[in-house]
């Protein structure tokens, strides 16, 4: 019977090497994963190589390969974008749900990520993992690329030794949390584009046509009054000609002043309850604030995150102020001893149905089933809502910029039927 050589990883990720007899290389592998080990590589013993790379990894680790003086990671800096981070964490989840080792499907992650700062946040980690930190500990020094919720989460399921559901639900809430967000940004694609074209057409039409009708008028009608609307238009006109960079400069003016009241918490607060409460797009914003804040804090509490500790990171993720502050008069309410319900429907974000099905999911100690079947029925309605702005501003957006056209054309039309109408009787 042939002898094997192998290497595999143990049950907490650590690499080992040996030798086994077999009938085949197949059997080989089969008989290593029945004793608990993950092989990563069994070949013929003096044909597959195995022990010269063994070796080679031996000297490899004695040197300090791979890690920066002093045996310590290399820190890495940066974000990623949320699509590569929901990406990592459901491969991830799949491979530790398929009974991989979470050492070994942090290195095979690492071997195919393309990202450089992702690959290098992964290979740290697996460096981390390796030299005993735990999972948790390992995402948290990269607070840039991984949140508050990821790592709490993360903790939670290794408390719990339920890593691969953790995993699981993160991938699941990262998903919908990242289709939410691009209905929304979608709904609003259309009528900017539309506005930036009308805006366009508009400067072009005044600041190039306008002027050559101005031209035609002044040596046709000799200083003959002009119709209002005609007017109106070459007065804009020159505006645009005369005052064109100072308009730039305003817009600029008026744009750094909104990003610095943006940063204050006073304007930002402001514009956050602005924008709950506009008449159209106020209802998308409010249905997206509650499907965040339940999906978050049912992912968390049914991934063993205490309840207060759920409501601070839910809290920090909720993406508008005003929500954020009716979130801490909740965890205030709790920590205090008393229920959810009373300080949600102080608020007057959340309405009734809401804070009926949170007060049943309290009552029956089913709390993270309810807010998850809110977190879906407020998708649902995010998509509804989206779907009937678009189809509403669709039809306002062109209409708009045809009356904006139309207006030009009238009013430079108007001078024409005068000019045609003297040439006319001229020639009689």
């Amino acid at each position: 019977m042939p002898n094997f050589e192998y290497i595999a990883l143990d049950s907490r990720g650590q690499e080992t090497t040996g030798t086994l007899s077999a009938p085949n290389e197949a059997e080989a592998y089969q008989m290593l994963r029945r004793e608990g080990l993950y092989p990563t590589k069994v070949g013929e013993a003096g044909k597959g190589g195995v022990g010269a790379t063994a070796k080679r990894k031996a000297t490899k680790a004695a040197k300090g390969g791979g890690k920066k003086k002093g045996g310590k990671p290399a820190k890495v800096t940066g974000k990623v974008a949320p699509k590569i981070l929901m990406l990592f964490t459901r491969q991830l989840a799949t491979l530790v749900d398929a009974g991989l080792p979470l050492l070994k499907g942090l290195s095979v992650l690492g071997e195919q990520e393309r990202n450089k700062i992702m690959n290098s946040a992964i290979h740290t980690m697996a460096d981390s993992v390796q030299t005993g930190s735990t999972f948790s500990e390992s995402l948290g020094q990269h607070p840039k690329i991984f949140n508050k919720l990821y790592v709490n989460m993360v903790k939670a399921g290794e408390l719990g030794g339920v890593l691969e559901v953790v995993l699981n639900r993160l991938a699941e809430y990262q998903e919908k949390a990242q289709k939410l967000k691009n209905k929304v940004v979608a709904a609003m694609v259309y009528p900017i584009i539309v506005m930036v074209i009308a805006v366009a057409i508009l400067i072009f039409l005044l600041a190039f046509i306008v002027p050559q009708f101005q031209k035609i008028f002044d040596e046709m009608l000799r200083g003959k009054p002009l119709p209002a609307i005609t007017q109106f238009v070459i007065n804009a006109s020159d505006f645009v000609g005369n005052k064109f960079p100072f308009l730039i400069i305003g817009f600029g003016v008026l744009f750094a002043t909104w990003k610095l009241v943006q940063m204050t918490p006073g304007g930002r607060r402001w514009i956050d309850s602005v924008a709950l409460k506009m008449p159209i797009v106020g209802g998308v914003q409010q249905k997206t604030s509650i499907a965040r804040f339940s999906r978050t804090l049912g992912t968390l509490v049914s991934s063993g995150v205490p309840i207060l500790q759920a409501l601070n990171i839910t809290r920090d993720t909720a993406g508008n102020i005003v929500v954020a502050e009716a979130i801490d008069k909740v965890h205030e309410a709790v920590r205090e001893g008393e229920t959810i319900v009373t300080p949600l429907e102080a608020s007057k974000i959340f309405p009734p149905m809401v804070i009926s099905m949170v007060q049943v999911g309290e009552e029956t100690g089913q709390l993270p089933d309810m807010l998850m079947k809110i977190a879906d029925v407020y998708d649902d309605e995010v998509d509804t809502a989206v779907a009937g702005l678009t189809a509403m501003l669709e039809p306002i957006m062109i209409v708009g910029l045809a009356l904006i056209v139309g207006t030009i054309v009238l009013a430079l039309f108007l001078p024409l039927v005068s000019i045609i109408t003297a040439m006319n009787e001229g020639l009689n």
